[in-house]
């Protein structure tokens, strides 16, 4: 009998899923896994599967269940913490989405492109005003999305350091239960300083808004947390990645020279092909349910393997490629389902715009040590890389 895989697991080839997530998919696509804390839960692997449970309200995303899969050991909790929009269930999550969703539609999204190709701009005369070779980490793929998110949230990008290294302590696994608590508390206090400030003096932001059509201000700093969080991590990541994809794959990067309109798909199929945000849409059954032809349990909490998923051969023919053509919209990176990924508009401009600005103003941009000596972030909840050295 083969004992049960121990999740989380690291990539052995930066650009594929763990081995074990793709031998699962084939031979055990409802899996029982072992967690860090010892407990069980069940791992799902297939594209359809995952969007199954998504779709089914037998699946809470309740975080503070017991049983609630890979959540922090030994995390206290704050007297006045309430769930943010991620951890709540129907009917208060439509509720809370629906208040805020107008934020990120596509229309508002293009009509901040201007400002969005205006900063990128900025990190790019820096750039090429710097030395050679630089980290494109730091001085681009960071500043780009935590401008923007503090832009659209009325945060003072001045704080950004603070953000950054309480991001890192939240998001790095091995950080101890005592100090990613203290991490989430200082960003939560920060966030109530800010929201009673705006409450006094609105500005023209998201939180000022919000503020404006009665949010509460608990309520509010959650959701404050959550977007700020969420908003340059994820994308910071993924604009690392996909530069070093793109200077890896030199048919690729001249197809993007040649023709921005192909800027869009390029962009799908990077998000398919990492999937950096891998367990965030795991769930916990609240009744017993079949999935795959497996009895979940009510009670059992279940983890996605969403990078594998993005693999499923059943879903994307030859799914291992990375294939600019492959047309990927339908894609779990942002996950799927009521809790599909709010900020995914804003995301997906952000990419667009680096990589069409990066790549005309710098045609000769080259990594500049081996790519086999780039330094991924294995140990943390999003996949990226810690530094990009290029020269030009």
């Amino acid at each position: 009998m083969t004992a049960s895989p121990v999740l989380p697991l690291k990539r052995s080839c930066p650009y594929a899923p763990p081995a074990e997530h793709l031998r699962l998919q084939q031979q055990e696509p409802v899996a029982r896994v072992t967690l860090p804390d010892g407990s069980t839960a069940w791992a799902l692997s297939r594209l359809e599967d995952i969007r199954t449970m998504l779709t089914d309200p037998r699946f809470s995303s309740d975080r503070q269940r017991d049983g609630y899969p890979l959540q922090p050991p030994g995390r206290p909790r704050a007297a006045d913490e309430r769930p943010v929009l991620i951890g709540l269930d129907p009917p208060e999550h439509g509720e809370a989405r629906r208040a805020v969703v107008g934020e990120f539609t596509i229309k508002r999204m293009n009509a901040m492109r201007p400002r969005i190709q205006e900063i990128v701009d900025d990190c790019l005369d820096a750039v090429l005003a710097g030395p050679r070779p630089t980290d494109l980490v730091p001085t681009l793929a960071l500043p780009v999305p935590s401008l923007v998110i503090c832009e659209l949230l009325g945060v003072p990008y001045t704080d950004h350091d603070f953000f950054q290294s309480r991001s890192a302590n939240l998001l790095h696994r091995s950080t101890p239960a005592q100090e990613r608590f203290a991490a989430a508390q200082e960003i939560r206090e920060y966030m109530a300083t800010l929201i009673a400030e705006k409450a006094k003096t609105p500005g023209d932001d998201l939180l000022s808004r919000q503020l404006g059509k009665g949010a509460d201000h608990r309520d509010l700093a959650g959701l404050g947390f959550l977007l700020l969080l969420a908003g340059h991590e994820t994308t910071g990541n993924m604009i690392s990645l996909g530069t070093m994809t793109l200077l890896e794959r030199p048919e690729a990067l001249a197809a993007l020279k040649r023709d921005p309109a192909v800027t869009p798909q390029i962009v799908e199929e990077l998000l398919r092909y990492f999937t950096i945000a891998e367990y965030v849409t795991s769930r916990i059954a609240v009744e017993d349910v079949e999935i795959g032809g497996v009895l979940i349990r009510a009670g059992e909490g279940v983890i996605t393997l969403a990078n594998a998923a993005n693999r499923d051969p059943a879903a994307f023919t030859d799914g291992d490629t990375f294939d600019i053509d492959r047309g990927a919209r339908h894609h779990i990176a942002f996950g799927f389902g009521a809790h599909q990924c709010l900020g995914q508009n804003l995301a997906r401009v952000e990419l667009q715009i680096v990589f069409d600005t990066l790549f005309a103003r710098i045609p000769d941009l080259r990594l500049a040590v081996p790519a086999d000596e780039l330094s991924f972030k294995d140990d943390s909840t999003v996949y990226g890389l810690h530094s990009l050295p290029v020269t030009w």
